[in-house]
């Protein structure tokens, strides 16, 4: 999947809000018919959804477009597939995922509906949202090609904090068991792992901190509900220029080293050798990825170097 900084969430009987969200610069919309419809409104939106899906599309042919079905105990699954499995939409966002067993229940309802719609590749974003989910973290993100991205678990008022019965801090010390957890799992199936989202519209010091924070224990991208977060969570998982140089200096600085014979060497003050290379290429790869920078020659890489590291 690709490494989505930011999924906006947009009602899905509401396409004038999916319009605005896509104009805020999201990385990925989520159309939802889960929480945010209501029950009388749910065909209304299935059509409405099909429609937006087409429009955002034709608007943004790059981003990721998702739509979140009601969950498989609804028995709406189904119904909301069947409309709106169609030529343009990115993927699924799968609500209410225990186990392993789940997705397999969504690959073949994907299975169906991409067969007889003409669509092809589309993947899940899987939430943790239940005490099952957080138990076989493991199990789901193994469990089929089509699980492209997990969310570490950190809502204030959401199914999982009413599901664990943690007190929320805006900190996260309550989740970080939780969310370590989802992202191990993610790592080690080499898929795309999220934190979730910051519910308090108002507080932009604290979405900050918040993204900064998971950041800096592994996540690459955040799951938003307001356009106004989206600008300010971009910067955040966005590397910048200075780390991009950090990092491409000390490919250079190793590989100069090694073909002068030395499996170590000092760069920027740091003790570095062939692993501390190898993690380099990893994140590069990734910022490649975002579409955060051009890979640079050896020439140019030596010259950056002389940056102060980033912070």
């Amino acid at each position: 999947m690709k490494p989505y900084r930011t999924l906006l969430f947009v009602p899905g009987h509401k396409p004038e809000w999916a319009l605005k969200a896509l104009a805020a610069g999201a990385d990925a919309i989520v159309l939802d018919l889960e929480d945010s419809v209501p029950e009388d409104r749910k065909a209304e939106a299935r059509a409405t959804v099909a429609k937006t899906l087409a429009a955002l599309r034709e608007k943004r042919p790059d981003a990721g477009i998702l739509v979140r079905p009601n969950a498989l105990d609804t028995r709406l699954t189904g119904t909301d597939l069947e409309a709106t499995i169609l030529p343009g939409l990115t993927g699924i966002f799968a609500p209410k995922i225990s186990d392993a067993s789940d997705v397999i229940r969504y690959d073949a309802l994907l299975d169906h509906f991409e067969h007889r719609n003409g669509v092809s590749g589309v993947e899940y974003v899987v939430p943790v949202e239940t005490i099952g989910a957080i138990h076989n973290a493991r199990r789901i993100a193994h469990a089929s090609p089509r699980v492209g991205a997990m969310i570490g678990p950190t809502a204030e008022h959401a199914d999982i904090a009413r599901a664990v019965g943690y007190e929320w801090t805006p900190g996260g010390e309550e989740t970080l068991y939780l969310r370590s957890r989802v992202l191990l799992a993610c790592r080690e199936a080499g898929i795309h792992p999220l934190t979730a989202l910051w519910e308090r519209v108002d507080d932009v010091e604290g979405l900050r901190s918040f993204a900064e924070a998971g950041r800096r224990l592994g996540f690459r991208g955040m799951i938003v509900i307001h356009p106004g977060h989206v600008a300010l969570v971009n910067e955040v998982f966005r590397p910048s220029a200075a780390e991009v140089a950090f990092h491409e200096g000390l490919i250079d600085a190793y590989e100069r080293a090694a073909a002068a014979g030395d499996g170590a060497v000092r760069y920027r003050g740091l003790h570095i050798d062939r692993a501390h290379a190898e993690t380099a290429r990893v994140w590069l790869e990734n910022a490649a990825a975002q579409g955060a920078f051009t890979r640079r020659g050896p020439a140019a890489t030596h010259a950056a170097s002389n940056e102060e590291p980033p912070v």
